[in-house]
């Protein structure tokens, strides 16, 4: 079960920046394989570049380019070189070549000689270029016979030189005017393509290298998912998925969420939270073992020893159960082992049906309220689960006030919105679901043909008698007059209505919180304490406190007059917060 959730934590983690990588490889193979000249037409000492966007989030930039070096050496050349800022302070080109030489020799038999041979030659760009030569022919060489049934289209092309610089605003200025500069030189030798790792925006380029350096680059910018973007989407397919029977408490997920939103921005860390998560409850709740797919739940069930017997009558959810049933019954389910078992396959099975119908209904409450003004149930959909899980919903002011403006939604963005519904719940294959997918495409088919109805602004009223009089007096009738007159809703508004009761149901039949499911235990785990306790957590907030502690510090001792009066006080902490983190 552990094994299985961390291999799909780790896959997630790869798809997340799929399209951006995939991009840079397309990028890589268009201008770096010898076809640059007809693509983008460009100068004979520019230098195809790429600027990624990465953030600020460091941990994860490192699991993003181990993945894109990987794609790039499977997919499109051997020759990729990766650098960082600290490691390469002065000796850029030495870093380079140390690479290259080192893992560019693709002949096995032969790689040997060729290592000792570079070992012997200075580190130079001209020597770089002689080694290139000698190993491409190696790795491009093609049979005569090959060769004649070949057209220039399918000649091999040069292999790409690949450097990527991990952390472009960290690296001296000068060593990359420097190392652009030799490079522009030898373009025709070695066909180099740059990946500049940006954190900040990119102007970053134009801050860092003079006009006459950043001119010889030919620039791309490509831009991958945001922090939020990524915990969004580990969110959606590892927690809000019913195929997972392990769940977080509302505790639980707030807690690893503002460690993410208000610590580190590492969705690394967010996924190793869910998993020491998982481990936790598996050690330290016995009856963890119904945690699993539905035929392997029953299976464990019916082969539950009296001491987990014993367990599950201790639950508190179990115990609630028991007193919801018959005196008889209750006394069978104190006293009758057998009958436990049975009752805890039942228990399990509607659990199971929770959950598959609990989901595709939270999608499409996310769907219709995500876009009102000032979201009164949370922008993000995992703002409207906690509120799910850990309190009636539909008691809240919040939902009140969503429910409110959804009754005034226009006939355009209604059907809009219901068609995102319908969507989800197509996906969905319940047989409750489906019932309200059908009804939900019925009243999509109703609001399409509902022709405007020129009566809606009528009103049911008495017929007035005026009668001589002064100013005050009329104006006191007619303020009674409108008092007593009613309005008549049309057919749209009548039909708007009707749609929402029916999502009013549909919330208050399904979006139940998970602690009122029998044996919940079962699935959910709840210890948020002994989450803080773990270094996972202690640590994260430890430093974020000692930063801003520092950051106060310094602002005391440094701050002068001059100092004040040239920047306000927020710009003074965001820069010591800089310096000091």
């Amino acid at each position: 079960m552990f094994l299985d959730k961390y291999i799909s934590s780790q896959v997630i983690q790869d798809q997340l920046n799929k399209k951006v990588l995939d991009s840079l490889a397309e990028f890589i193979k268009k201008h770096g394989l010898g076809c640059s000249s007809d693509v983008w037409r460009q100068r004979a000492s520019e230098i195809p570049t790429a600027a990624l966007m990465l953030g600020v989030n460091v941990p994860d930039h490192a699991m993003t380019f181990r993945s894109l070096c990987n794609l790039l050496q499977d997919s499109v050349t051997p020759f990729v070189v990766s650098v960082h800022a600290k490691e390469c302070a002065g000796l850029l080109i030495q870093k380079v070549l140390e690479q290259l030489m080192g893992s560019g020799v693709s002949v096995d038999e032969e790689k040997e000689d060729d290592t000792a041979l570079l070992q012997r030659t200075p580190c130079t760009i001209s020597a770089l270029c002689q080694w290139y030569k000698t190993v491409t022919k190696k790795c491009i060489q093609v049979s005569p016979e090959r060769k004649e049934n070949l057209t220039n289209n399918d000649l091999p092309q040069s292999l790409p030189v690949v450097v990527i610089f991990k952390d472009f605003e960290a690296f001296n200025s000068q060593v990359l005017q420097d190392f652009i500069l030799i490079c522009s030189r030898y373009t025709q030798e070695l066909p180099f393509v740059f990946i500049f790792g940006i954190a900040t925006s990119p102007s970053a380029i134009q801050h860092r290298l003079p006009h006459s350096v950043s001119s010889l680059l030919c620039i791309e910018v490509f831009h991958s998912l945001s922090c939020t973007q990524h915990l969004a989407s580990v969110f959606d397919k590892l927690i809000l998925n019913a195929q997972f029977p392990f769940k977080l408490s509302s505790r639980v997920i707030q807690v690893l969420v503002g460690v993410f939103l208000y610590h580190d921005f590492n969705v690394q860390n967010f996924v190793k939270g869910l998993q020491f998560s998982m481990l936790e409850h598996f050690n330290s709740q016995p009856l963890s073992l119904l945690c699993c797919q539905k035929q392997e739940a029953l299976l464990s069930a019916k082969t539950l020893s009296k001491q987990n017997v014993e367990q599950i009558r201790h639950l508190p959810s179990f115990m609630r159960y028991v007193e919801t049933q018959e005196p008889q019954e209750q006394v069978r389910l104190l006293t009758n082992d057998e009958h436990v078992k049975e009752v805890c396959q039942t228990l399990l099975k509607n659990l199971h049906k929770y959950h598959k119908n609990y989901y595709p209904i939270l999608q499409c409450l996310h769907s219709l309220t995500s876009s009102l003004p000032k979201f009164p149930l949370g922008k993000h959909i995992r703002e409207l689960h906690v509120s799910c899980i850990e309190k009636n919903l539909w008691e809240t002011e919040e939902y009140d006030s969503a429910l409110q403006l959804l009754r005034i939604l226009a006939k355009d963005e209604l059907v809009a919105a219901l068609r995102k519904c319908a969507e989800t719940l197509k996906s969905a294959n319940t047989k409750r679901m489906q019932n309200a997918l059908q009804q939900l495409e019925d009243f999509i088919g109703r609001l399409e043909t509902l022709e405007e109805d020129s009566s809606g602004n009528g009103v049911i009223s008495a017929k007035m008698e005026y009668q001589k009089t002064d100013l005050f007096q009329l104006q006191k009738t007619l303020l009674e007059k409108e008092s007593r007159r009613t309005k008549r809703m049309n057919s749209f508004e009548v039909l708007r209505s009707q749609v929402m009761d029916f999502i009013d149901s549909l919330v208050r039949e399904y979006l139940t919180p998970a602690e009122f499911q029998p044996l919940n235990e079962v699935c959910y785990y709840s210890s948020s304490g002994v989450l803080r306790h773990h270094p996972f957590y202690y640590l994260k907030v430890t430093d974020h406190s000692f930063r801003l502690t520092r950051v106060f510090k310094v602002s005391i001792m440094f701050c002068n007059e001059s100092l004040q009066s040239a920047f306000p006080n927020n710009v003074l902490i965001s820069k010591f917060y800089d310096e000091c983190s």
